[in-house]
């Protein structure tokens, strides 16, 4: 048994050196670091804008479209890991599915592009 809790003591040694490390920091961030809290900085702020009164005002859409799209795009573009890990393992067919894939990319990109869905103003 003991040697099985000897194959733990990198990890164990490692979460005490994080765990010292973390404590190091936030000592030495409460010590050396400028205390002076005004009114501004203490101040909530949210998305932009200040916060509200009112937590049932509406939002602009935009936040929503903004959110929506990135989400799209971002997880789309996180399948292509993958096929940059197997690059070298891959044919000619995979490439071909990973350029149509790209183009329909680039369709829906340049479609909310021309119907104004990322122009802010």
């Amino acid at each position: 048994m003991n040697d099985f809790l000897l194959e733990y003591l990198p990890v164990i040694i490692l979460f005490g050196i994080a765990t010292a490390l973390s404590l190091l920091f936030l000592i030495a961030a409460k010590i050396f670091a400028p205390a002076s809290p005004d009114s501004e900085k203490v101040s909530t702020y949210e998305c932009g804008f200040n916060a509200f009164d009112d937590s049932r005002m509406k939002f602009d859409v935009r936040f929503y479209l903004v959110a929506i799209l990135f989400i799209i795009f971002d997880i789309e573009v996180a399948f292509l890991f993958p096929y940059a890990v197997t690059l070298d393992q891959v044919g000619f067919w995979s490439w071909a599915v990973v350029m149509i894939f790209l183009a329909e990319l680039a369709a829906g990109l340049a479609y909310a592009w021309q119907r104004g869905a990322l122009d802010w103003e």
